[in-house]
């Protein structure tokens, strides 16, 4: 299935956890061996000279040779049994009679389990440039097909897919994107107080998005969460340009000029200040695009997309507002009665309000200067107290621990180390379902992924949870919730150690420190310490 589902456009690479490949485990028999007088070297070499690829002959006839070659690569174990691999007083040895010869995997030393049942997990892992939306959607349509390919006794199930809040996070970034473009009219319909005026700030917000689309779309770039939001910062931003030079060209039309006359005037006067409030923005978005490492790949498409935008916006202000003015406005001297009414009165309340609190403030410097220079010094200790994170914590619904054990620790006992902790899991009622494996090339650790129900606790408290029962299991464990980032799980470790573990104690720098087990005896000399504890695991 792993070569099948590698395939499917938008896949990079897919991982077997769990099990292995098939392959046939010949076990020998060191005594059936000895009896015979066979080597360990003569069985590889039957094994192997019965698995090449040569020729078998030639057919000929007057004008052409073709040579004859078979597949004698043999598949499962019944076609290795026979196999003679050596002749003892001549009588033909044969490998099912010093050796145990089954179908199994090439490596036995891996578990895989889904609620307790046994399971083999197959990691899909998607190409950078690959969208992971389509790619998932793929996968799932390609799944009733594998259904079909294997056993009916087999269930193909979705144990993991993180397209779900990729999803929802979209879809809530688009939602409040139509919400702040409505928010954004809405305003300016309330301010303006005009169905004409407020059209045109209406058509310069859209047009400056579908336009910033397009050089998205030039750049390569993808519609994804920073992206998203880029856009939704950049719906305030773009409306600005258009208001300035609407409620300035509304100005000369209430004196009585013309509208294409107050058009051309009104765009002329501001045109230098509507192109320095642009480029100051982009002055503070612009520099995201130097910084370094991965938050640097990261934010140089949010801060391409909101240039872009306002100077998108910037052009639509100086040529389509100003050409909808002229065409749509006309001429109309103001009136005052109108404007008292309603909302009007409540803007007036709040210039004369704003005019009080500014003369107040002319009259009172220094105790402004006061205020300032404490404003300055909160928001610096708010940027030292503040916790900083790359990403901060949230619930992707999605938990993945991870187990590590002891270096000596042996298969079989790690296998049943992975099966107590999934159980514990298994047992809060806040699970949905848990899945794990272990072995392969490291057999000292495993892997859990587990879904919580849709009611559940916060993720920090939920991985914190799980602490108490790992000690009451007999481990030491200790847990951290992991932002998402990258992988796009939240995600908590598990460090297992064994109870019969060494542990250093060193009491002065170049002094006698003991060495303990469970039961201690020994001591010894360790210098150049520094007088710290020295806690190894296992």
């Amino acid at each position: 299935m792993a070569p099948t589902i590698s395939q499917i456009d938008g896949v990079g690479d897919v991982d077997v956890g769990g099990s292995s490949l098939p392959a046939v485990r010949v076990g020998l028999n060191p005594q059936a061996l000895f009896n015979q007088g066979v080597s360990l070297d003569d069985v590889r070499s039957a094994i192997s000279n019965a698995n090449v690829r040569k020729p078998q002959g030639a057919l000929e006839d007057s004008t052409h040779r073709w040579q004859i070659q078979t597949n004698d690569e043999l598949k499962t174990a019944a076609e290795y049994q026979p196999l003679i691999i050596h002749y003892n007083n001549g009588g033909a040895v044969r490998l099912g009679d010093v050796a145990t010869v089954t179908d199994s995997v090439q490596d036995v030393r891996n578990a895989g389990m889904t609620n307790a049942k046994p399971a083999i997990l197959l990691m899909i892992r998607k190409l950078p440039e690959a969208n992971i939306i389509q790619t998932v959607d793929s996968i799932r349509a390609k799944l009733p097909e594998l259904q079909e390919t294997i056993p009916a006794a087999i269930d193909l199930q979705i144990a993991q897919d993180r397209s779900p809040t990729i999803r929802a996070s979209l879809e809530e970034v688009e939602q409040t994107l139509i919400i702040s473009v409505a928010l954004v009219i809405l305003v300016v319909f309330l301010f303006l107080r005009s169905g004409r005026a407020t059209i045109i700030p209406a058509v310069a917000v859209p047009v400056s998005l579908i336009g910033t689309f397009a050089a998205m779309y030039l750049c390569g770039f993808s519609l994804n969460n920073l992206s998203l939001m880029a856009l939704t910062i950049a719906t305030g931003f773009v409306v600005d340009d258009a208001i300035v030079v609407l409620e300035n060209i509304a100005r000369h039309l209430e004196a009585g000029m013309k509208p294409l006359q107050a058009a051309l005037q009104g765009t002329r006067e501001v045109g230098f200040t509507v192109l320095s409030m642009s480029l100051s923005l982009v002055a503070v978005f612009l520099p995201l695009l130097l910084m370094g490492g991965l938050p640097g790949r990261l934010l140089r498409e949010f801060a391409v997309t909101l240039s872009v935008a306002i100077g998108i916006s910037l052009l639509v202000s100086l040529t389509l507002t100003p050409m909808m003015c002229g065409w749509m406005l006309k001429a109309s001297k103001p009136r005052e009665q109108k404007r008292l009414r309603g909302f009007g009165r409540m803007l007036v309340a709040l210039q004369q309000g704003y005019g009080k609190s500014l003369k107040w403030g002319l009259n009172h410097t220094r105790l402004v200067g006061v205020v300032l220079l404490g404003t300055i010094a909160l928001n610096i200790w708010l940027y030292i107290s503040i916790p900083k994170t790359f990403f901060p914590e949230q619930d992707t619904g999605v938990l993945m621990g991870g187990i590590q054990a002891d270096q000596s620790i042996s298969f079989q006992a790690m296998r049943g180390k992975l099966q107590d902790f999934m159980k514990i899991i298994r047992d809060d009622p806040a699970v949905d379902n848990v899945t794990g494996f272990t072995g392969g090339s490291r057999v000292n650790s495993g892997m859990m992924f587990y879904h919580p129900q849709a009611t559940r606790r916060t993720q920090r408290n939920g991985a914190a949870n799980y602490r108490p029962s790992a000690r009451e299991a007999g481990e030491r464990t200790r847990g951290e919730s992991v932002p998402d980032g990258g992988t796009g799980y939240s995600r908590w470790r598990t460090s297992v150690e064994r109870q019969l573990s060494v542990h250093v104690t060193v009491r002065r720098p170049g002094g006698t420190a003991r060495m303990g087990t469970e039961n201690p005896q020994k001591t010894g000399d360790i210098a150049g310490t520094g007088g710290r504890e020295l806690r190894p695991a296992g």
